[in-house]
């Protein structure tokens, strides 16, 4: 019934852009301009640059638009005509073509502008310009958070709820079009800093240190085939522009406290900014209550539990990066960066166990105070070496690259519990798991134009990472009331990966109907790893994968844009799900790693459509469809026994990951962005799915979903220099394969005041003022077990934040020479 329905909102989708294009094209003409614009002396493409057509007689504008990343442009819907056409951008000198003839079906391609900077030195300039909040484009999404008003003063989780497809809990664990498998970056790299806790990372970005997020929900084959939600990649602050130049960003908050600064200077070829920021979480504490219901052959369980944890993060980051363009040609980048995650969790809990026979007489019942604690710390540091060389003809590059990320964490846990009510010491056990994380890449790529808009990508890319870790258990004897070193419960391993990629993607239009950018990535993976109390080693053989990508995509005019792809991607399980450690630092909630998980693998096809709707705003809707086979998800079994080295636990659960079968997921996305008046601005964004989970472990407990997010976000400008916003989010509960995940409302006001000729301002923002909590009541059920639980954690928060930008731009003053003559050559 489900896909009946997808299939239905597909063809209303189509339908409907086939209407709005008639529509549109109706009385218009069909010729084109096209053209590409430089910095006259670094080569590079200038974004945003603003493109005017205009009657040569009247002066009347017929039409325009701004230049994408890539620096081009198109002017479309064009009759026969002479036309004056004039390029824009901030800190440069215009360029005109004062007598421009079109013919109505003739696509003109204009030679490349080559923009020169302006000869007057600007003192203390602040840009401004309309960027989009959105920016969609073939194979990705950018959300422009710069322009994002409730955030200031978050972190990165806080933007992440407000980008279209992603979705992030209470918690911080995030997801990617209904799943959580995804591949997070910052600035294009990759970071061993993920690979320990994504939420702790997403928690300690203070959002005033991000530029923009991209979304690539269907990676082309140049992406590493990792994360079959997609990838997420942070762009972080940084300036271009000549001179020096920063910003200053500090919040103080009931909840969070974060600051970050940034610097930047510029002469000649030679760039380079720094960075350093930090957050901290302040202490709160987590009213929890939880019942679990057991059964067997010989009676049942009953294990309630209640009580309260208190937890506090922390993060710092902070990198220095620069960019040498040496003789036009050839660019060399490289970063350092510094990374320090931490967190620290207290808790105390009331236990009780009943346990009951077949009558229902009790025949056990037993009360237990526990008290348990863990900490987690975390440091990286990310190092990158990149060279580009681009060559006389357009769009011909080669690119070497070197990225190495160096991570070492330490786990410190420990738990007592004490019979009453006598408070007798029974149980105790304490951890102590250092570890290391190592990962290097090596990557070629070569771009070769055959013709302006036909181009073959290629490269490969070598990826080493080498996992070290040793968890040191005391337990507690409690005959000799002291602990001893727990061989069966200590363990360490040594994880050794290695990635081999290859693969090649070719982009060519296919007449003038549509694009295409097809590929192909070819993976070959090998590990060896050793666990020390593994039942056995038994060797991990390699294997190879081949995904293809494929994009179909048409522009409709000027403001328009169909898109349908298709990817096929890879979830390789990380040490931390393959480690077999267990855990028992709650002896009645055991984890434990698997080392049997075998590689997720899915596929996803997707079809979009967006348009600008001239003053008015934007819209887009997303369609998807995703197969995962070997689907991998927590699983949690209950156990009436359970032997643990010279140890027997009772009425137990044992939560770990496996591969529980194959999961099937059908959706939609729909985005607007409306500027209601040139005060009011308003933007939503619905998402939903249904979810098919078929049960391999547990035969015949199949689950079918349907699980949606609303938001909706409204702007207002008070004055000139004060504006308001309100922002609300509503996820739906989450149906997984053995249960009920709860839903999540939040909801934001914002008011921001501007001064020092916009360099300053400052802002307060209210997260949930009227709700002190937000409940979250999970449901699960397994074989022979139910279990229920209630956390109310705080969310309730007041903050106020302060930006100070702050800059001389010095331009170079360039020889006076005739731009149009130069921009006309060949």
């Amino acid at each position: 019934m489900q896909s009946k329905k997808f299939l239905l909102l597909t063809w209303m989708l189509i339908t409907l852009i086939a209407s709005v294009t008639m529509a549109q094209h109706s009385g218009t003409g069909n010729g084109k301009i096209n053209g590409l614009i430089k910095d006259s002396v670094s080569g590079a493409p200038l974004e945003y640059a603003t493109i005017t057509l205009l009657e040569k007689t009247s002066g009347k504008v017929i039409t325009g638009n701004t230049s994408n990343s890539a620096g081009r442009f198109t002017l479309s819907g064009i009759v026969s005509g002479h036309y004056r056409l004039v390029i824009e951008y901030m800190g440069y000198r215009s360029y005109v073509m004062e007598d421009v003839f079109v013919n109505s079906n003739a696509n003109i391609t204009i030679p490349v502008v080559h923009l020169y900077q302006s000869s007057k030195a600007l003192a203390a300039v602040t840009v401004t310009g309309q960027t989009k909040l959105i920016d969609n484009r073939t194979d990705k999404m950018i959300y422009n958070a710069e322009k994002d008003l409730t955030s200031q003063g978050g972190v990165a989780a806080d933007i992440l709820r407000k980008v279209p497809q992603v979705s992030v809990d209470v918690d911080g664990n995030v997801q990617l079009a209904g799943n959580g498998s995804i591949r997070f970056l910052i600035n294009g790299r990759p970071s061993t800093a993920f690979g320990s806790s994504i939420a702790d990372v997403l928690q300690s970005i203070p959002a005033s240190q991000i530029k923009s997020i991209e979304v690539i929900t269907n990676p082309g084959a140049r992406y590493d085939a990792q994360g079959l939600g997609g990838i997420i990649n942070i762009i972080l602050k940084q300036s271009t522009t000549r001179g020096v130049n920063g910003s200053v960003s500090l919040t103080t908050g009931t909840r969070v406290e974060n600051g970050s600064f940034n610097f930047a200077a510029r002469s000649g070829n030679f760039g380079i900014n720094t960075f350093i920021s930090g957050n901290t979480r302040l202490a709160v504490t987590t009213p929890s209550s939880s019942s679990r219901h057991s059964s067997d052959s010989t009676g049942s369980s009953l294990l309630n539990q209640d009580g309260s944890g208190r937890f506090k993060r922390h993060g710092i980051e902070s990198g220095i990066g620069f960019d040498w363009t040496l003789q036009k040609k050839n660019v060399i980048t490289g970063s350092f960066n510094y990374n320090q995650f931490g967190n620290n969790n207290l808790s105390n809990l009331h236990q009780q166990q009943t346990l009951r026979d077949l009558t229902g007489a009790t025949i056990f019942e037993q009360q237990i105070v526990s008290n348990s604690g863990n900490s987690y710390k975390f440091h990286n540091i990310d190092a990158s070496l990149d060279y580009k060389r681009t060559f006389a003809k357009e769009d011909q590059e080669l690119e070497i690259s070197v990225n190495s990320s160096f991570g070492h964490s330490r786990t410190l846990a420990h738990n007592e519990q004490f019979m009453l009510p006598n408070d007798s010491l029974l149980y105790g056990v304490s951890n102590i798991n250092p570890g290391k994380e190592n990962e290097t890449q090596i990557a070629i790529d070569y771009t070769q134009p055959f013709t302006q808009k036909v181009l073959l990508g290629t490269g490969g890319k070598i990826t080493f990472l080498d996992i070290n870790s040793d968890a040191a258990v005391q337990s507690l004897h409690t005959g000799l009331k002291e602990y001893q070193y727990d061989g069966a419960l200590s363990n360490n391993l040594n994880y050794h990966q290695k990635v081999y990629a290859l693969y090649a993607e070719l982009s060519f239009p296919v007449a003038h109907l549509f694009d295409v950018k097809m590929g192909s990535r070819y993976e070959r993976t090998e590990t060896t790893s050793f666990y020390s109390n593994a039942p056995g080693q038994a060797a991990a053989p390699g294997y190879n994968t081949l995904v293809p990508s494929i994009y179909f995509s048409r522009k409709i005019g000027d403001k328009q844009l169909l898109k349908l792809s298709y990817s096929k991607r890879i979830e390789r399980p990380d040490y931390g799900d393959l480690n077999p450690f267990i855990n028992t630092s709650d002896p009645k909630n055991i984890t434990a790693g698997n080392p049997y998980l075998k590689p997720e693998i899915g596929q996803r096809v997707e079809l979009g459509y967006s348009v600008d709707i001239a003053n008015i705003g934007s819209l887009m809707a997303t369609a998807f469809y995703r197969h995962n086979g070997q689907d991998i998800q927590p699983f949690v079994k209950y156990y009436t026994d359970l032997q643990v080295g010279d140890s027997i636990y009772h009425n137990v659960s044992v939560s770990s990951r496996e591969n529980i079968g194959t999961e099937k997921n059908t959706g939609l996305n729909l985005f607007a962005d409306l500027h209601l008046s040139s005060k009011l601005g308003f933007r939503t964004n619905v998402f939903m799915f249904h979810r098919h989970i078929i049960n391999e472990i547990d035969k015949g407990n199949d689950r079918s979903s349907f699980n949606y997010r609303i938001n909706m976000n409204a702007t207002y400008q008070i004055l000139k220099d004060l504006a308001g916003e309100f922002f609300g989010n509503f996820n739906s509960a989450r149906n997984e394969v053995q249960g009920k995940y709860p839903s999540f409302t939040t909801y934001n006001i914002a008011v921001r005041k501007q001064f020092w000729n916009k360099k300053g301002s400052l802002a307060f923002v209210a997260v949930n003022p009227f709700n002190e909590y937000v409940n979250q009541r999970l449901v699960l059920d397994g074989p022979n077990f139910t279990q229920t639980s209630l956390r109310k954690i705080p969310f309730r928060s007041f903050g106020l934040n302060f930006t100070w930008k702050f800059g001389l731009l010095e331009v170079k003053k360039e020889r006076e020479t005739d731009n149009s003559d130069l921009n006309m050559a060949p």
